[in-house]
């Protein structure tokens, strides 16, 4: 028994023989208030906004332009039984001027779905489902389903391309087991092409054709694998493999790897009939690297990169020095898809939380393409405190203006950030 109850239990005993002077003590009339008041336990809102404003500038061939924005990011989470919940996630993005010259508001339905757990360890999902996949960074060579999710890119942080795009309507159902997982999901084809609308759902965009995706992941000792096959419409299937190993008590070790017969980046980017389409062959893609963290809250990561369906030294070169409109195109498809153009890169990524001073977090990340020398950094400087964000990032490319970093909108920019979280 608590002392509480000692309390509580003594004084109902005592109380009734003791004078009217006893019994209307104020110490002893807080305590019995105290023991009797009811536990009020505050629940957490359904609701999460957040709204985002900012603004900065961009620098390229000499000419400087301003750019503006606004956000509204909403999601709202509800459980209607103990089994059955229901979730949404969307954002708005307002851009001034719009970004690469389409509408000025671009709304992204990130995520809406009905989920029920059918038993503890079985659940199953139905709706627009922002499926991720991977272990690595910079490069995701298994995350199948980022293909034509970006509607807006407001920052190049990896972790916002992830969490800032539009989902895929599927079915999905996961069986949980100590230590591992087994997960299946079906994405049927609802539109054949995109919508270029900034407010619409863009079914076109993640719905194309019918997809299917199947994971299985297991905690092996200090090994952490994860097994992944995938299959779309008219296609052949790939293969996953996820890996994580805990080198020591500061340090990780990760590989990502998926194979297949695929056509390459090229063949997909030019229409029939063109010289460079090819027949389906193996390809390869992986991310490997290793992070490694620090006493003082510093996080290093440092990855390479590989792309078995982009282009090598000579083609890429041949393709830049080709016809503008092959290599536009080129550069369009790698874009919606998501995969580096180029074979090989370098990537490394760096984060320091409570810099120099508490609630101050500092961020860099840069990558080198190793088979035209290009490069792209970026920093960012974000203070956050209550409900309040503030942020200032910074980039900066170098490279020829056909090269793949070389040729992106901007030599260098910056931008200014405020989040106000309700």
């Amino acid at each position: 028994m608590s002392s509480r109850a000692v309390r509580r239990a003594a004084l109902a005993v005592l109380l009734p023989g003791l004078g009217g002077a006893w019994a209307q003590d104020p110490e002893t009339s807080a305590l019995m208030l105290a023991d009797e008041a009811p536990a009020i336990v505050e629940r957490a809102s359904d609701w999460h906004l957040f709204v985002e404003g900012a603004g900065g500038g961009r620098r390229r061939d000499g000419t400087a332009e301003d750019h503006w924005r606004l956000s509204v990011d909403i999601r709202y989470d509800h459980s209607l039984t103990r089994d059955w919940r229901v979730f949404m996630a969307d954002r708005l993005d307002l851009g001034w001027p719009a970004q690469g010259g389409g509408d000025t508001a671009i709304n992204t339905l990130k995520e809406a779905y009905l989920s029920w757990r059918a038993r503890p360890d079985v659940m199953l999902d139905l709706g627009r489902i922002n499926t991720r996949h991977g272990v690595a960074s910079g490069y995701n060579p298994t995350d199948w389903f980022r293909a034509g999710a970006l509607r807006s890119v407001v920052s190049i942080d990896p972790a916002s391309l992830k969490e800032n795009r539009q989902g895929s309507v599927m079915l999905r159902g996961q069986r949980l087991w100590e230590g591992g997982s087994l997960t299946a999901l079906y994405s049927p084809g609802l539109e054949r092409h995109p919508d270029r609308n900034g407010l619409s759902l863009d079914l076109g965009a993640t719905n194309p054709r019918a997809r299917w995706l199947i994971t299985l992941g297991q905690n092996i000792g200090g090994l952490t694998p994860q097994f992944l096959v995938y299959r779309e419409q008219g296609m052949p299937p790939q293969f996953g493999l996820n890996l994580t190993a805990l080198v020591n008590d500061a340090t990780v070790a990760h590989i990502e790897w998926s194979g297949g017969r695929a056509p390459s980046l090229l063949a997909q980017a030019l229409p029939p009939p063109a010289p460079a389409r090819a027949p389906n062959t193996w390809r390869n893609h992986l991310a490997a690297g290793i992070t490694h963290t620090t006493s003082t809250r510093i996080s290093l990561s440092a990855e390479y990169h590989y792309n078995g369906a982009g282009l090598d030294k000579a083609a890429w070169t041949a393709l830049r020095h080709g016809p503008p409109t092959a290599y536009w195109q080129y550069r369009a498809r790698a874009r919606t898809t998501q995969e580096p153009p180029t074979r090989h890169g370098l990537f490394v990524h760096a984060t320091w939380q409570d810099a120099l001073i508490p609630r101050l977090d500092l961020g860099l990340m840069h990558n080198l393409d190793l088979t035209d020398a290009s490069r792209r950094t970026w920093v960012e400087a974000r203070y956050h405190v209550a409900n309040l964000e503030y942020a200032v990032q910074w980039q900066r490319t170098h490279g020829r203006q056909t090269s793949q970093f070389g040729a992106l909108p901007e030599s260098r920019g910056w931008q200014a950030v405020v989040r106000y979280y309700r």
